[in-house]
């Protein structure tokens, strides 16, 4: 999963899409539901570029058969430390079709979400436009 670390560590965020699949799914740590589709995931990892601060992965682990994998990071949202994890897995094609995140400890999984609802009427705005551009 290397070109993912690499885009997202350079904040390339144009090759952290292209990485994606049209039908990728989302889960966020802060919400329930999933967030089905490319555009949408891509505006949410925009946004999350935009709010995490001295962002570093520290481990990857790669599953047998290559498709699955886990980037352990450390960050910062405001004044909270944050630990998490990029659970990835691949498709056939080697596109990311499942990306789901998970952070710890609890405050700053709080501050994240709210530093992330501050952010969602421009991820919804970027989302639309992409959709629109695709279509």
């Amino acid at each position: 999963m290397r070109a993912f670390r690499e885009a997202v560590e350079a904040g390339d965020m144009d090759a952290v899409e292209a990485l994606l699949a049209e039908d990728v799914v989302f889960t966020s740590p802060a919400v329930f539901k999933p967030y089905p589709g490319k555009a949408i995931t891509a505006a949410i990892l925009r946004g999350v570029a935009r709010v995490f601060e001295d962002f570093r992965y520290e481990r990857e682990l790669a599953g047998a058969d290559g498709r699955d994998h886990a980037l352990v990071f450390a960050t910062r949202v405001g004044d909270r430390e944050l630990t998490g994890c990029d659970f990835i897995h691949l498709n056939e094609d080697g596109l990311i079709d499942e990306l789901m995140v998970m952070v710890r400890p609890l405050s700053a999984a709080q501050a994240l979400a709210a530093a992330m609802g501050a952010q969602f009427e421009q991820i919804t705005k970027e989302a639309e436009a992409r959709s629109a551009a695709a279509s």
